[in-house]
């Protein structure tokens, strides 16, 4: 059996979503978490793009091969490892699939600029992005309780670091970015509840990313206080 290792980073979304397929796919694994502001060495010289998350493959023969973006890992998890599918098997849901995956990546490409804002006008423009792609889900979700009904997929394990962020950010104040969305409340819920999805993070989450918003000064943090 191969050996892996996921290098990782403590808050990254990206590493948590490999992780969940791991969790999900009940594959042995090992966890590196790295510091991306002072990358050390060995890391820089396997990492293409200089980013998390890494799987890096030890095969019984000696032999070594690493993946890197975490769409690719999801994949080949899917395809190679044994345990339960996240992927449907027809075809055309299957790339239906890979499509809201990606939507995902977008959603959290507007959390990274929601988060880091400093001024009200920035965060505004962030808070309707956002508020207008959760609309979009609440049109294709069902009843649940994950994206596809009762089977969880990798989609699930792309939107649930998303809801991990406001777990926090809820804390600091009303966004309204999920106001009348019941079908996305409840994927969210049961997506918290979810054993993997828990187990995809330290205890020490929220603390760090607090930290995060601190070190970026962000206006969230500023409101909360003002508040």
């Amino acid at each position: 059996m191969s050996k892996l290792t996921l290098v990782s980073h403590h808050l990254c979304p990206y590493v948590q979503r490999a992780a969940i397929a791991l969790l999900e796919k009940d594959v042995p694994f090992e966890r590196i978490n790295i510091d991306l502001a002072n990358k050390p060495d060995w890391f820089l010289q396997i990492s293409p793009l200089g980013k998390v998350p890494l799987l890096r493959i030890e095969e019984e023969d000696g032999s070594e091969a690493v993946l890197f973006e975490s769409s690719v890992i999801c994949e080949y998890l899917e395809e190679r490892q044994p345990g339960v599918a996240l992927h449907p098997k027809h075809p055309l849901t299957r790339a239906r699939h890979r499509g809201w995956m990606e939507f995902g990546s977008s959603v959290l490409s507007d959390l990274w600029g929601y988060e880091t804002a400093q001024d009200a006008d920035p965060l505004e423009a962030k808070r309707k992005a956002l508020t207008a792609k959760f609309a979009t889900l609440e049109g294709v979700l069902t009843d649940g309780p994950y994206f596809a009904g009762n089977d969880f997929s990798l989609v699930d394990a792309g939107f649930a670091p998303v809801f991990r962020y406001f777990d926090l950010f809820d804390t600091l104040g009303d966004s309204g970015i999920f106001e009348g969305l019941e079908r996305v409340a409840r994927w969210r819920k049961a997506l918290s509840e979810r054993a993997s999805v828990r187990a995809a993070v330290g205890a020490d989450y929220p603390q760090r990313l607090m930290e995060f918003l601190e070190k970026h000064n962000s206006i969230l943090l500023r409101q909360a206080a003002a508040a």
